[in-house]
């Protein structure tokens, strides 16, 4: 029985708990640091996994293996329990008649949730399971706290992000989402260094905030008596590196935006951003694909996902959708209007409930109208190319008509994951459209861009033509594992106070 089982409260427990670690430090085995561990319980199970009990009667090898109690069993002389490692859990055998007297009965003293270190070696059970047939054990760290009733597990979804540690503990499937995200980003960084991309590092706190629209977070440096602010993103940042005679850089940066919290945004983020001089965002767009399709390939062995239930196929080439194209897909009455000219756009805005804010432009207005009624709907994969210039600050026109710019970002299951776009590298362009942003701001617009004086003396030196992407690390791990939300990927998401 354990002392969940027992029917005491959890304070009761934790009393009990106590009072064993006390009995420990007494004779000087609380904690005990010198256990060696010589192999995880996967590669157990991978080695002699598929070995019958006749095989592995003629393993002699001896296994140091230590993990959590996950699971006890205490029958008399002999006793089962299973321990839980970074790699995964295996049963372990423990006997009187190994152990002896005096350590079988400290053994049958331990709680679930101690970490302990076994040694012994691996034989089938009658029951045909591969375990450790234990010759001396540890207790190498009391657990004070009861784990989750086993049945029940920790079901509570704030708990789970609260206290992820347990979520860690008591969830395989969350451990496993993490150990995804973690593939991902591994794969990410080899797919560009192939590629001949250059990792490098940009500073978390700017002077002046840029490369996003959004609303920083401020803080102070006290010896230079100056605000600086957490970055929104590395931009500006990486295309100096580019101006410098870096060709083709890449960065997996922390950024924060002070906006709120949903499925979708955490304020604190991991992005992937990357830049390759004479490039164009045509030519980003083929890179983005055969990345996401290697991705998807490597990560789930397959050449689609399943989302939400639905089936998403990145077997073929992605579609290509303009903006303009998309809006008349899905408002389908306004299909021969001109989505340039103001009338039509204020008309259609009116018929979908869209509210236009003073100083927007022909521009805004489609990109508004664009994210209300197209975004959701777009299950892709899809690419949407040529948005309006008036909400691309960094990106260059296009060349036919410069109403638009050369950029796109890219969609499945109703989720922008990249933007990217050929860079604006005209610094009296560039210049102009700072200085439009400050009068947005002077407006009341607290995520429009500051005027970046210093990046301006940059392009003033020369940036040779350049195309730059950022591509959400948190988005695309919940694609390629299910997760609805955003906090489901975030290993410590940020949360309200307790009340």
């Amino acid at each position: 029985m354990n002392d969940r089982q027992s029917g005491a409260t959890e304070s009761q427990i934790i009393t009990l708990r106590k009072e064993k670690l006390n009995e420990l430090r007494k004779k000087g085995l609380a904690y005990v640091n010198d256990f060696k561990r010589n192999i995880l319980a996967s590669v157990l199970l991978e080695r002699f996994g598929q070995l019958d009990g006749d095989a592995l009667e003629n393993t002699e090898e001896k296994f140091s293996i230590a993990g959590r109690i996950m699971t006890k069993r205490v029958m008399g002389k002999a006793s089962f329990a299973h321990l839980k490692d970074m790699s995964g859990q295996i049963q372990i055998y423990v006997t009187r008649d190994n152990l002896g007297e005096e350590d079988y009965a400290e053994f049958k003293k331990w709680d679930l949730g101690d970490i302990v270190g076994v040694t012994g070696s691996v034989f089938r059970t009658n029951k045909g399971e591969l375990s450790i047939n234990v010759k001396s054990t540890v207790l190498l760290s009391k657990s004070l706290r009861p784990l989750p009733e086993k049945w029940h597990g920790l079901a509570d979804t704030e708990t789970r992000y609260r206290q992820r540690y347990l979520d860690l503990i008591m969830n395989q499937d969350a451990f496993s989402v993490f150990k995804t995200r973690s593939k991902v980003v591994e794969l990410v960084r080899k797919f560009l260094k192939l590629e001949g991309y250059l990792e490098v590092e940009t500073p978390m706190m700017h002077p002046i905030p840029g490369g996003a629209n959004a609303k920083p977070f401020i803080t102070k440096h006290n010896s230079l008596d100056m605000d600086l602010y957490l970055r929104i993103a590395p931009e500006l940042y990486l295309k100096r590196l580019v101006v410098g005679g870096f060709e083709k850089v890449f960065e997996i940066n922390r950024s924060f935006r002070n906006e709120g919290l949903s499925t979708r945004h955490n304020p604190e983020f991991t992005m992937l951003e990357f830049y390759e001089a004479y490039a164009t965002f045509e030519d980003l767009m083929v890179l983005t694909e055969e990345l996401l399709k290697n991705l998807v390939n490597e990560v789930l062995g397959t050449d689609y996902l399943i989302y939400q239930e639905k089936k998403y196929s990145f077997a073929g080439s992605f579609e290509k959708l303009t903006m303009v194209e998309a809006v008349k897909r899905f408002n389908p009455t306004y299909r021969e209007k001109n989505l340039q000219d103001m009338r039509v756009l204020s008309e259609l805005a009116s018929h979908i409930n869209l509210k236009i804010e003073d100083g927007w432009g022909e521009g805004k207005i489609l990109a508004e109208i664009f994210e209300k009624t197209c975004e959701p709907n777009l299950e892709g994969p899809v690419f949407i190319t040529h948005y309006p210039s008036e909400v691309s600050p960094l990106a260059r026109n296009n060349d036919q008509d410069p109403f638009f710019c050369d950029r796109f970002e890219f969609f499945v299951a109703g989720r922008e994951i990249a933007n990217g776009f050929s860079e604006l590298n005209d610094p009296e362009d560039q210049a102009r459209r700072f200085s439009l942003q400050l009068e947005d701001k002077a407006k009341g617009d607290d995520e429009a861009m500051h005027f970046d004086s210093d990046y301006i003396k940059a392009l003033e030196y020369g940036m040779p033509p350049t195309a730059g992407e950022g591509i959400g690390i948190d988005r695309l791990t919940m694609l390629l594992t299910d997760s609805p939300s955003i906090r489901d990927v975030l290993l410590f998401p940020q949360m309200r106070p307790n009340q």
